[in-house]
């Protein structure tokens, strides 16, 4: 079976290939000091209530934005999993994704992975809008080259910033609000977190189209993404296995495969 771990900002994706499909996916808070020890008290008991056990993972992809947690994460694999795990990034990774930018070491591999991902699973060209600790939107051509695209704050990432900067704001939960304008401070704080990234995702997915040649199917993925399912018109797909499905297609590209 094959490890896929997709550590992000905030939180750390592990799931589980058996060959055939995704067996199980587990999140985690990213804490870039978690030592391998660590991780593998968690994960050999999250595994083991389904079903799973180290014995069974022969291979194992790391992907992450976090620097700092790369040597615990690859430990984890070397020392628990018996197995030597791909980087996303390292110069010895093959991608397989062309990348059509002034600089293509521009273009982080997590976003490259992305694009990766959805190739396999959708036709013609791409927007991929994830949804994590920052927010992109990314442009895949119909022959599965990066085209570039845009970087916005993650919705996480801007209450923070609101509540830290505002000392009368409080903390808030993200959450739909009956209407948008609000009648108290927390109502009125949701109404323009919720409402304000709902025209920012519908705005700049109408500007992309615009101004890109061709016609673009839209995929959000990443960890708040369905938060805003049924209220963005914009998008055509919610799928939160695109970058996993990246990170399997990399240890494909990279001659392995999944048990």
């Amino acid at each position: 079976m094959f490890l896929a771990i997709d550590c992000g900002n905030t939180n750390t994706l592990f799931a589980v290939h058996d060959g055939e499909g995704w067996r199980a996916q587990w999140r985690t808070a990213t804490h870039s000091t978690r030592t391998a020890d660590e991780h593998a008290v968690w994960l050999s008991q999250i595994m083991e209530m389904n079903g799973l056990s180290f014995g069974d993972i022969s291979a194992c992809v790391i992907s992450t934005v976090v620097p700092q947690a790369l040597f615990n994460l690859r430990n984890l694999s070397r020392r628990y999993l018996n197995a030597e795990p791909l980087i996303i990034g390292e110069p010895n990774v093959e991608l397989g994704v062309q990348v059509r930018l002034p600089r293509p070491q521009e273009a982080g591999a997590d976003r490259l992975v992305n694009a990766l991902g959805a190739r396999m699973k959708y036709d013609g060209a791409l927007l991929l809008i994830d949804s994590g600790t920052a927010t992109t939107f990314d442009v895949v051509s119909s022959d599965g080259a990066f085209e570039g695209g845009i970087i916005a704050p993650g919705v996480n990432l801007s209450m923070k910033a609101l509540h830290e900067a505002a000392a009368r704001l409080p903390r808030i939960e993200i959450r739909q609000p009956e209407k948008v304008i609000g009648k108290d401070t927390v109502s009125a704080m949701q109404s323009g977190v919720f409402w304000g990234y709902v025209e920012l995702i519908d705005g700049l997915v109408r500007r992309t189209r615009v101004e890109y040649p061709e016609d673009l199917t839209v995929i959000a993925t990443g960890g708040v993404a369905s938060l805003f399912e049924g209220a963005v018109s914009s998008i055509d797909h919610f799928d939160s296995d695109i970058t996993i499905c990246g990170l399997l297609e990399v240890w494909r590209l990279n001659g392995g495969g999944a048990d």
